[in-house]
């Protein structure tokens, strides 16, 4: 979607939150991909490749995190310019604590050696992260859009 008619972006950082964002999908959906592969007699290639997905992650989060709460970042532009979004900013910033500390224990969980029943787990803990981060990802677009009435887009 391109950004609401008549709108500007007020800040010349929401590029840099569109590429962040994009950039987050895509490894989003690598680890889904990965996730789905069948593990049976290969569990340690299964891994590997869920390892892989979740390493480019784990760097893309970061950046995220970079780019939202850096000293120059979005949520101190939006704090500026709409200081009654300040609870939300709060949240999304403690969200990112505890999504970057599930992406840590899963990294530890894929490390071999796997048992037949750790892939089954690891599947679950990782779908349950996924679900997480695509809420995260629609609640920073939502405070986007109430701070300037911007839409940031359906990235592919």
């Amino acid at each position: 979607m391109e950004p609401v008619v008549g709108a500007q972006d007020p800040d010349p950082g929401l590029e840099a939150l569109r590429r962040v964002r994009a950039e987050l999908r895509g490894s989003m959906a690598a680890l889904e991909q990965a996730l789905a592969a069948p593990a049976p007699g290969r569990p340690g290639w299964w891994a590997e490749r869920v390892e892989v997905a979740l390493v480019e992650l784990s760097a893309d989060f970061g950046e995220h995190v970079a780019v939202t709460e850096g000293p120059e970042g979005t949520h101190a532009a939006v704090v500026a310019a709409t200081p009654r979004l300040s609870n939300v900013v709060r949240r999304l910033a403690s969200e990112h604590a505890v999504v970057s500390g599930l992406v840590a224990d899963l990294l530890t969980r894929v490390r071999p050696p796997l048992a037949a029943g750790d892939i089954d787990a690891i599947r679950e803990f990782a779908t349950a992260l996924l679900g997480r981060l695509a809420r995260h990802r629609q609640h920073g677009a939502d405070l986007i859009y109430q701070a300037y009435q911007v839409d940031l887009g359906g990235e592919t």
